[in-house]
């Protein structure tokens, strides 16, 4: 080969290398960020799935993540009960720093949401399923829309067969179905025009099951007809389908509904799957199952844990969860370290490497954790249920006429079938504020609280070796238990330092 023609081959052979790294950076940019779908059960505890070791349901969907994805044996719940924990997963941040105290307290407007964050990263959001954080109605300053959701059709509580909900704020429309396949049909139909836009999609799947009232269909109900006779010898307190209001009922019956419920989500989780395969959109999305708070006294029946819905113990407050991103977690693991729903906002920023909220926040990022790198936590995690009253005595937060919801449900809150929520200003902490029931875990260590001053009443478990919370180590460990709890009365003076709306100014 002659000079020139040496000459003329390493000038192609130099563009050709240069025109393929072009072509790969074109690619690379290119490249969606992972899309993200938080789903979360509604009162469905950490037993209430096959591959937790339940004796009864069927579950095959969770079970296949569980044993593809990165399983979370000892995930929290925020707070024992709905709104609050809902809260937690928009923010961050523990429900009690903006007045989220207990179902049916609305967030604050203020507050900065997953969906507005993400959705200046440059995604579409969208909201599916139960809200319970304000009214969904268009004038509500709290509905999904002014959470940075930018389509929703969205319930203000929970919800049964033949749902009602709201599109967009707009009147509420009943929607013909078992209402965990409607969430998800609502669901894949946003998905998909978002990929027809090429946008990420950012979606939270909020469902109504399985909260009581129960009902189900009739070949899922036919799963359960054989549970043991037992459970038909106990009557257990729950909502009248027909009436709206308490009633009593056989524990065979109820349990066979529930679980009926839970099967149907289960085979719904199975569809949003199977779009995300079909659609080449698996390996590339984050899919984190989670619950919002322990089974209630009408389905506990497995637990190993003390405690159910409304406490602090591990009944009320573990639930099962699941993070499935076969694009980054190709082979399935199972960690013991403890997480909460918190960590939801400040791991996915991190994922997408955007900034924080520039507020104390609660959670911690679980990035690390998903890389295999994360074998302790940073910060305990504390909980917290308000002992503040009713706020009677206190200026709303937001005119009640906007904290009134729309969307009927089957269980009446007095002699109304939707519901009314609430917020109140708190601008001065007394010491009376540090009252109600509060925790403290740290590792292994758990240290519940109640009561203030002389009335104090403490006790402390070794979760690890003492799962089921039988043996108080209050009088064995009283060093580890105070120090657990000088560092949650900090915490707490953080928390209602927020409550007064300095996070704010």
């Amino acid at each position: 080969m002659n000079h020139a023609s040496m000459s003329w081959h390493c000038k192609t052979s130099f563009i050709a290398v240069a025109l393929i790294l072009f072509a790969s950076t074109v690619t690379l940019a290119k490249e969606h960020p992972p899309n993200i779908i938080l789903c979360m059960g509604d009162d469905h505890g950490w037993d209430e799935t096959g591959y937790n070791g339940h004796p009864h349901l069927k579950t095959p969907v969770l079970d296949e993540m569980a044993a593809s994805g990165l399983r979370l044996d000892r995930f929290y719940s925020a707070h024992p009960s709905c709104s609050p924990t809902r809260g937690s997963v928009i923010t961050g941040r523990h429900p009690n720093r903006y007045g989220t105290f207990a179902p049916n307290y609305s967030i604050r407007p203020e507050e900065i949401s997953i969906a507005q964050i993400l959705g200046n990263a440059g995604y579409v959001c969208g909201h599916f399923g139960k809200w319970h954080l304000g009214p969904v109605k268009a004038s509500s300053p709290t509905n999904p829309g002014a959470m940075g959701f930018h389509q929703w059709l969205s319930h203000d509580n929970f919800f049964e067969l033949n749902p009602t909900f709201s599109r967009n704020g707009a009147t509420p429309k009943k929607f013909q179905g078992e209402s965990s396949e409607i969430v998800i049909r609502e669901t894949i139909r946003f998905l998909e025009t978002s990929k027809q836009k090429d946008k990420p999609f950012f979606a939270v799947v909020w469902f109504g099951s399985p909260h009581e009232p129960y009902s189900g269909l009739k070949e899922d109900l036919a799963l359960y007809a054989d549970l043991p006779d037992r459970y038909a010898e106990k009557q257990v307190k729950l909502t009248s389908n027909e009436t709206g209001r308490p009633t009593k009922r056989p524990l065979k019956d109820v349990l066979q509904e529930r679980y009926a419920e839970i099967t149907a989500m289960d085979r719904s989780m199975g569809q949003l799957r199977k779009w995300l395969r079909d659609n080449g959109q698996r390996e590339n999305t984050v899919l984190w199952y989670c619950g919002d708070n322990g089974t209630p006294g009408d389905g506990i029946v497995t637990s190993p844990f003390r405690g159910q819905k409304g406490t602090m113990y591990e009944g009320g407050i573990r639930v099962p969860g699941i993070i499935e991103w076969p694009g980054k977690i190709s082979t399935s693991r199972r960690s013991e370290l403890n997480t909460v729903t918190s960590d939801m906002l400040p791991t996915i920023c991190e994922i997408l490497g955007v900034s924080l909220p520039n507020r104390p926040l609660d959670g911690v990022s679980l990035k690390p954790l998903i890389e295999g790198t994360m074998n302790e936590r940073p910060a305990p995690i504390c909980f917290w249920t308000f002992k503040g009253g009713d706020g009677s005595n206190s200026e709303p937060y937001i005119a009640p006429a906007l904290q009134s919801g729309t969307t009927p449900l089957v269980k009446m809150m007095g002699d109304l079938h939707t519901r009314k929520f609430r917020n109140f200003h708190h601008p001065n902490i007394a010491e009376s504020d540090f009252d109600g029931q509060r925790v403290i875990l740290h590792d292994r260590y758990k240290l519940l609280v109640r009561g203030l001053g002389d009335e104090t009443n403490q006790e402390l478990f070794d979760v690890r070796s003492d799962p089921g919370e039988t043996n108080n180590l209050i009088e064995s460990a009283p060093v580890v238990a105070a120090e657990l709890k000088l560092q949650l009365r900090d915490w707490q003076q953080s928390v209602l330092q927020s409550l007064t709306g300095a996070d704010y100014d």
